[in-house]
């Protein structure tokens, strides 16, 4: 019965327990799986502190704490939500309540689990960040001249940026791109680039194979990169077939482009966060504002389920909703 980090709403590990007293047979529970289940000091304290709250909510509804039934208990949900409580910090509190009453169901205290069934409000899915059209134009114009800087990098992590945002390509399926195809890349499960017909090949999720455009300013990149990609290497055989590869010649881990592109976006003067994920949101909002058409976005995504590319759809509803209020007379905000 191990437990996840608290949530900040719930209270710290430390927190001093609540006024109300529990009753006998919440510290016969505590006491339980201090000992019988060994669990960690901390975790234990989080138990103790769903209780607490538990009580004094049977308390405040004039019931005792084994007399709760299910409605009680999605009655306390509705309670904390209102209250502003997180959706994952009341997940996590019922999850200390569902321990409890299994225990007392094996006691034989109650006839059945009331928090069995109970779900925490579903929590609000976040808008995927996506950059503004300016601002990922400036990233993938950008071009370091600093002193000391190294052609060979400069080159690479500039057709890194210029493809995913070209592309929308998955980090994993960016590392995952070999120069061509070769007879390892079906084996090892690898994607390719094909810069004479502007296509990327690439593996994405479940394995299911698709081929993407690549736009001319990301094919420029790649050929400028790929005319320096090998010179570190002419005396060794160490070059790996990745299209993207570091100073030893292997290919680039996911946890490298991200350290890569943050760096670039902060060369570039953007006050954003940059990395591959945003690039990939940046592609499809920006596709979608100009075409409008959600099942090419869909396709050329790899998305599974035309629902996962709605979301998109918010986010160009935004960038309109924003129009409208810098530019219709009846919308402008009062200063």
């Amino acid at each position: 019965m191990g437990r996840a980090a608290p949530d900040p709403q719930q209270g710290a590990p430390g927190a001093a327990a609540p006024a109300t007293a529990l009753p006998p047979e919440a510290q016969a529970y505590l006491e339980h799986v201090r000992v019988e289940k060994r669990l960690a000091a901390r975790t234990h304290t989080l138990y103790t502190l769903d209780l607490h709250k538990l009580v004094a909510l049977a308390h405040a509804a004039q019931l005792e704490l084994l007399a709760l039934q299910t409605p009680h208990i999605r009655s306390f949900v509705a309670q904390m939500h209102s209250g502003g409580r997180s959706a994952r910090g009341i997940a996590l509190i019922l999850s200390g309540w569902r321990g409890f009453f299994e225990w007392a169901a094996h006691q034989g205290l109650v006839p059945l689990n009331p928090v069995e069934g109970v779900r925490a409000p579903r929590a609000p899915k976040p808008l995927p960040k996506a950059l503004a059209v300016e601002d990922a134009l400036q990233l993938v114009n950008h071009v370091n001249v600093s002193d000391g800087v190294d052609p060979w990098i400069e080159a690479r992590d500039a057709a890194m940026a210029e493809l995913l945002y070209s592309s929308g390509l998955r980090v994993a399926e960016l590392v995952g791109l070999d120069v061509a195809p070769g007879p390892d890349t079906e084996r090892l499960a690898r994607g390719w680039i094909d810069l004479a017909a502007g296509e990327a090949h690439v593996l994405g999720k479940g394995s299911k194979r698709r081929i993407v455009p690549v736009g001319r300013a990301a094919v420029q990149a790649l050929q400028a990169w790929l005319a320096l990609r090998a010179q570190p290497f002419a005396q060794s055989h160490s070059l790996e077939p990745a299209l993207f590869v570091g100073q030893r010649g292997a290919r680039l881990t996911g946890q490298s482009v991200w350290l890569r592109l943050r760096a670039r976006g902060r060369q570039a003067g953007l006050t954003s966060s940059v990395h591959p994920h945003v690039l990939r949101h940046s592609f499809a909002s920006h596709l979608l504002q100009s075409s409008g058409d959600l099942r090419a976005v869909q396709e050329l995504l790899g998305h599974a389920s035309i629902s996962t590319t709605q979301i998109y759809t918010r986010l160009d509803f935004q960038h309109l909703a924003q129009a409208y209020e810098n530019a219709h007379p009846r919308a402008r905000r009062k200063r």
